[in-house]
């Protein structure tokens, strides 16, 4: 479908972004209100947007970053953010928009940000002020469009963000254990724009505002689309047919063989589009979008954001607070995690921003007296792949591999780590500045490459720990994430002291591991516990794995296969099991004393009950233990979904002794 596809590894910046011409914008936020939008001079809306998440004009906020492309290309933009969805009213707020409504549920998928992997309800929301839950949803996409839809008939619905991203063809569902069809066709979507959509927002307003229709609109890169029943589907050798929904929906076997096929379409530059039909009608998925320029990434960063909530904010919004002062260098990982959904939404190409653009970021924020000189953050997805790519466009062209370093590094990845070091060293050095921090997770083998840049980091960026991701320490796991082997993380530890130690400093790292990811069974978990006891890591929070759509590790979950080897993995899927794999990772804590004993026990490795310092709880429980189990079978007791209190009744058991005698 589409065609004229620019040669891989050419300079192309997004062709409809005229860098250098007088663009429209100001550096107050985007109207929330009619009456903002009425004290701009607007009589209309172009595009509205709409999201479940609250108003922050930052560029770490998709709503934000994309508004303000379309306004420096002249188009008028209104939010409504975290609408009451019981209404179609506040789709109205700007009356009906020009070109069309653009629904995302947020930066995150509405279920993972509603549920824990327990499935039990969060208890705040990350991107609501004060961090107030039930401001959006459950799967908020698909009540969104149908508000929109029932507020303004006609008006074309362009749904993107994660949700509808990872949603956009037949995927599992792991709060309905089931598998549910496209969001396309539950939402009524007219569009999903999947991945980063800049680009592609701007190319949908331009194209609609020249007259085109919605249909017309098909042969766009990043977009899927639901055909009628009647309509034929594309044929013809850049088609790949996926199993049908049904298919998948009935078939484990099925299922995998079709994320096998739409984890293998996703290298923009050879990708087919893909073809799932749902009963009769076909949904259509085109290839991604070609990675953006350096050019185009500056322009998107450079925009005049507030860097604030908007105004009507009162209470702070946690996540705000949380990357208030971070600068986002680079987008996209080719690390190709199963678990990860990065590299599915923002693609395994790193596309980098200029030295220049992100040195001026850093600048403004050293001059904003409110900042106090600090960035928390200069990174993006990992911290240490800027501007790594391959060295040979014409193998990246016809590359198929999922992952650049595993399982084991590309000799073609290009690994030098010195444009980030000029990078590191120009942010410190702008005037205001105090610190400039590290926060985003280190790739630990791709920073072992580079001596240099270990010193730079453990010297001038570390605020005495630093994050990475071993995540497991069982070989079958680790191969099954695609992650490097525990030994990598032993080695790497030992050179981040070694360095640390050389900058006369006293840091240490902060490892993140994961509870209940397929491939983990108690044997592994256990032999992970055992790990952190040796090296005295005692982790406050735990990682549940939480199967999202779309992910292979999700595949795996839902079908016990590996869909990339059609190989059995194993899953811990019960909630005594997964409770359990949590547990042995937080084995010092009272509380999950018995739980971890019984595992300890059922596994046969009692020799880890005792006081041998190997040993992971003691040979008696200690009282915190008991009185947590107390305290649990005390809450249980009170629970009316549980335990149903009986009520006398008159009339109950009328021939009983005491009854005929409390009415003589």
């Amino acid at each position: 479908m589409v065609q004229n596809r620019p040669a891989p590894g050419a300079n192309n910046p997004t062709e409809f972004i005229k860098l250098g011409l007088p663009l429209a914008g100001s550096k107050t936020p985007l109207p929330m209100s009619l009456a903002e939008a009425q004290d701009r001079g607007w009589d209309e809306i172009d595009v509205v947007f709409v999201s479940g998440d609250a108003y922050i004009d930052h560029p770490s906020f998709a709503t934000a970053i994309l508004a303000r492309v379309l306004e420096a290309h002249g188009f008028r933009v209104g939010i409504i953010a975290q609408p009451d969805w019981k209404t179609a009213d506040p789709w109205r707020t700007f009356g009906k928009p020009r070109l069309f409504f653009a629904i995302s549920a947020g930066n995150m998928d509405s279920m993972i940000n509603h549920y824990t992997a327990s499935k039990k309800v969060r208890n705040d929301d990350a991107y609501s002020p004060g961090g107030q839950i039930g401001l959006r949803p459950d799967r908020a996409t698909r009540a969104y469009c149908q508000r929109a839809r029932e507020a303004y008939k006609g008006v074309p619905i362009i749904a993107g963000g994660v949700e509808a991203s990872l949603r956009r063809l037949a995927h599992y569902d792991y709060w309905s254990d089931t598998v549910k069809r496209s969001i396309l066709l539950d939402a009524k979507a007219d569009l999903v724009a999947f991945g980063m959509g800049e680009a592609t927002i701007v190319e949908i307003a331009k194209r609609l505002d020249s007259g085109e229709s919605i249909t017309d609109l098909r042969d766009m890169r990043a977009v899927a689309y639901a055909m009628g029943a009647k309509e034929t589907p594309p044929t013809g050798e850049n088609i790949l047919n996926l199993p049908s929904f049904e298919q998948v929906k009935e078939s484990k076997t099925a299922f995998a063989d079709a994320t096998r096929g739409i984890h293998l379409e996703t290298n923009p530059y050879n990708a087919k589009t893909l073809v799932q039909m749902h009963d009769k009608q076909a949904v259509v998925c085109n290839p991604p979008r070609l990675p953006e320029s350096q050019e185009s990434m500056d322009f998107f960063y450079d925009l005049p954001y507030t860097r604030k909530p908007h105004p009507v904010y009162t209470a702070p919004i946690p996540a705000f607070e949380m990357i208030r002062n971070s600068v986002t260098i680079m987008r996209g990982c080719f690390g190709g995690c199963t678990f990860c959904s990065i590299t599915t939404h923002q693609g395994r190409i790193i596309q980098s921003r200029s030295k220049q653009s992100i040195t001026k970021e850093v600048a403004a924020i050293g001059q904003d007296k409110s900042m106090k000189g600090i960035v928390s953050d200069i990174g993006g997805p990992t911290a240490n792949m800027y501007e790594m790519r391959c060295n040979d466009p014409k193998v990246e062209a016809i590359c198929r591999r999922l992952s650049c370093v595993h399982p084991t590094l590309c000799k073609l990845l290009g690994t030098d780590h010195a444009p980030l070091i000029k990078v590191m060293r120009e942010a410190r050095a702008q005037k205001g500045i105090r610190k400039v921090f590290v926060a985003s997770g280190v790739r630990m083998d791709l920073a072992q490459l580079s001596p240099e840049y270990l010193d730079e980091l453990t010297a001038h960026h570390v605020g005495g720990h630093l994050k990475v991701a071993p995540e497991h320490t069982d070989p079958t796991t680790l191969r099954v994430m695609k992650k490097p082997d525990i030994d990598n993380f032993a080695t790497f530890d030992k050179a981040f002291k070694q360095a640390s130690k050389k900058a006369g400093k006293e840091q240490y790292l902060v490892p993140y591991f994961i509870a209940s990811h397929p491939g983990s069974d108690i044997d592994s978990m256990i032999h992970l516990a055992v790990f952190l006891k040796q090296n005295g890591y005692r982790p406050e929070q735990v990682q549940d794995f939480i199967p999202a759509p779309f992910d292979i590790a999700a595949c795996m979950y839902h079908t016990n296969l590996d869909p990339m080897t059609m190989k059995p993995v194993f899953i811990a899927k019960h909630l005594r099991d997964r409770k359990v794999q949590r547990a042995l990772m937080q084995f010092f804590k009272p509380e999950n004393y018995f739980l971890v004993r019984k595992a300890l026990i059922e596994a046969g490795k009692s020799n880890l009950i005792g006081e041998g310092c190997d040993c992971l709880i003691q040979d008696s429980p200690p009282k915190e233990a008991i009185e947590a189990r107390r305290h649990r079978a005390a809450l249980e007791a009170k629970s009316t979904d549980h335990v149903h209190s009986r009520q006398r009744t008159p009339g109950y058991r009328p021939k009983r002794r005491s009854t005929i005698s409390r009415k003589t």
